[in-house]
């Protein structure tokens, strides 16, 4: 049986990158320009003004943001996992 990994924490680093902390004791920084630069539509417009990307909190263990954008935390931690950028923290953080 595999645990389900939610958002544990995040902060904003400036631009489009956060860091983020797991349930499963990892937490890696990750750029989310994508967002804004490369995909369209009226749920991502917002993402453009880097203000409002910067409004983002956790709620249910996902990334989210106020006009009910969310991403998936266990898609978010396999690619941050493939790309190399999770280290485990035993820190409180």
């Amino acid at each position: 049986m595999t645990d389900i990994i939610h958002v544990r924490k995040v902060l904003r680093l400036g631009g489009y990158r956060l860091k983020v902390w797991f349930t499963d004791g990892t937490a890696g920084e990750w750029d989310f320009s994508d967002l804004a630069q490369r995909e369209t539509g009226p749920m991502v417009e917002p993402f453009k003004d880097p203000a409002f990307f910067n409004e983002v909190f956790v709620e249910f263990g996902g990334l989210t943001w106020p006009n009910g954008y969310d991403w998936s935390p266990e898609a978010l931690h396999a690619d941050m996992a493939a790309a190399g950028v999770l280290t485990f923290e035993t820190a409180a953080a």
